[in-house]
C-alpha cells in the first residue's frame, strides 16, 4: 500500500514539492551562510519524494543553543513559512477528493518539518 501511496504522491505533489526544496536548497547554497539552510532544504527534498511509511520524529540533538536557534530564525524568515504554507495549499486540495485524503494528511503532517528543518526528521 506504501507503494501505490508514494506512486500517487509522486505524480500530484511530491516531485513539485521535491524540485521546490531542491532549487531552494541551490539558492541558499550560493552564498556561505546559507549552505547549513540549503543542505537542510536538499535533504527535505530528497525525503518529499518517498514519504509514505515514515514519520515526522524529533532529531537527536547533537547541536543545540544558540547556533540551532540562529538557523531556525533564519530558516523560518527565508523560507520556512513560505514551504510550510505550500504544504498547507497543496494539503487542502489534495483532501478535496476521497484518494487524495491521505496524501493531504501527509502534507499536513510535513508542515511541522517545514518549519523546523533543525529540529524534525523524517525517519
Amino acid at each position: 500500500m506504501n507503494l501505490l501511496l508514494n506512486i500517487i504522491w509522486l505524480l500530484l505533489s511530491g516531485i513539485w514539492l521535491c524540485i521546490g526544496y531542491v532549487f531552494l536548497g541551490l539558492a541558499f547554497c550560493l552564498t556561505i551562510v546559507g549552505i547549513p539552510l540549503g543542505i537542510a532544504s536538499i535533504n527535505i527534498g530528497v525525503q518529499m519524494l518517498m514519504p509514505f511509511g515514515k514519520s515526522v520524529v524529533p532529531k537527536a540533538q547533537t547541536n543545540s543553543g544558540c547556533i540551532t536557534t540562529g538557523l531556525t530564525l533564519a530558516w523560518l524568515l527565508t523560507a520556512g513559512i513560505f514551504m510550510a504554507l505550500s504544504h498547507l495549499i497543496s494539503g487542502i486540495l489534495l483532501c478535496i477528493t476521497i484518494i487524495g485524503i491521505p496524501l493531504g494528511l501527509q502534507n499536513f503532517k510535513f508542515i511541522q518539518l517545514a518549519l523546523q528543518p533543525f529540529q524534525y526528521e523524517l525517519k
